[in-house]
């Protein structure tokens, strides 16, 4: 075998080998005529609390220090 055709078996193996896993991991024929209905929407309750007046201050605090 010279390096040609190796390569051309090799690159051969490594097709099969995706096409394999596409088949494998990939969705199978009736989910793809059958797709899943989304679930209905539920009417959303009224939030428990107003949110606060002022945004919560994040990340530290810096304060001046006096320079002595």
């Amino acid at each position: 075998m010279n390096s040609r055709s190796t390569a051309g078996f090799l690159g051969a193996l490594v097709a099969a080998i995706a096409l394999a896993a596409a088949f494998i991991y990939g969705p199978s024929p009736s989910q793809l005529r059958n797709p899943t209905q989304p679930a209905a929407a539920q009417p959303q309750a009224a939030p428990a609390e107003a949110a606060p007046a002022a945004p919560v201050p994040r990340g530290p605090v810096i304060r001046e220090v006096p320079n002595n």
